[in-house]
């Protein structure tokens, strides 16, 4: 019997018109973002059917927006084969997609994890605003290389390994003036090319504070409990199940770097053979074929 497991997309997956079909064919698509308008306080449905682009890309939009999306996909699976969701046994999500894997394991309820999402959103868009900073893929660089950019870089800026992502495929994360000076050096150590994200700041460096601190603060006053399945934190490869450990990871992660090669590497050894990557985009699922061509992923988009 296979080994499921379900993935869920972070920052950068959004797209306008996603969940457009969905919610005009699953009633309980429609109440998901009634909900989460009566959370947020403004027409999230309205942004993601129609954007514009740049309303949907704030990160303190695109945050609760790629959340609601990723589980108005879950349940389009629920409609169509609810046996996979009943069967699936642990659940990983990058970065912002660690809040929607712990909604699905029931260790957040959906309005407790939008709030903190939102509130999530918004202190990584002001820290993002309070320094020019910002984030780069350095193709086909491994750790060890990718330590030697940050070195070569310092002179210029702080720059950091923010999202070990799988081979060859690692994200920098640091000050606008060290990204500048990333590109001719990362080709010179090996890159095949740098490729400049579209994020509003250095997430997952020290440069997010005090952006850990309000999530903190946040996250102090939800109810969390313990996940039903295992839930693959994102700082540490590992699923935990003390609610206290759970606050602690979602606070440094804010700042720590994304260890998703480790973390998809963790879960093939634990025995998780059957992938489905949930919500928007297709990003898991080209980084699982990466680490693991022989392990299936199929896709469940919020259309």
């Amino acid at each position: 019997m296979s080994k499921i497991a379900f993935l869920f997309p972070g920052q950068g997956a959004q797209a306008v018109g996603m969940c457009r079909e969905l919610e005009a064919e699953l009633p309980a698509v429609k109440a998901l973002f009634d909900r989460a308008n009566a959370v947020l306080g403004f027409d999230l449905r309205a942004i993601c059917f129609e954007g514009p682009p740049e309303a949907l890309e704030a990160t303190d939009v695109s945050q609760p927006a790629i959340f609601v999306a990723s589980l108005a996909a879950l349940e389009s699976l629920k409609a169509t084969n609810p046996d996979v969701v009943r069967d699936c046994q642990g659940a990983a999500g990058l970065s912002l997609g660690e809040y929607t894997a712990l909604v699905f394991a029931g260790a957040l309820d959906f309005e407790s994890g939008l709030e903190v999402v939102r509130r999530r959103g918004q202190a990584m868009q002001a820290a993002a605003l309070a320094s020019p900073s910002g984030m780069m893929s350095a193709l086909g660089l491994d750790e060890a290389k990718a330590d030697e950019l940050c070195q070569r870089v310092a002179p210029h800026g702080r720059l950091w390994k923010a999202n070990m992502l799988g081979p060859g495929n690692i994200v920098v994360s640091g000050d606008a003036s060290a990204l500048e000076h990333v590109e001719p050096i990362a080709l010179e150590l090996g890159a095949m090319k740098c490729i400049r994200l579209a994020v509003a700041g250095a997430f997952h460096t020290p440069l997010m504070k005090p952006a850990d601190e309000q999530l903190a603060e946040v996250l102090a006053r939800v109810d969390v409990r313990a996940p039903r399945i295992p839930v693959y934190s994102n700082v540490d490869a590992s699923p935990h199940d003390d609610t206290d450990a759970i606050r602690k990871i979602l606070v440094s992660q804010v700042l720590q770097s994304v260890r998703w090669d480790e973390s998809m590497r963790k879960m093939l050894a634990d025995g998780f053979d059957t992938f489905y990557e949930i919500g928007p985009g297709r990003v898991l699922t080209g980084l699982l074929k990466r680490i693991d061509r022989k392990t299936p992923c199929t896709n469940v988009p919020a259309r």
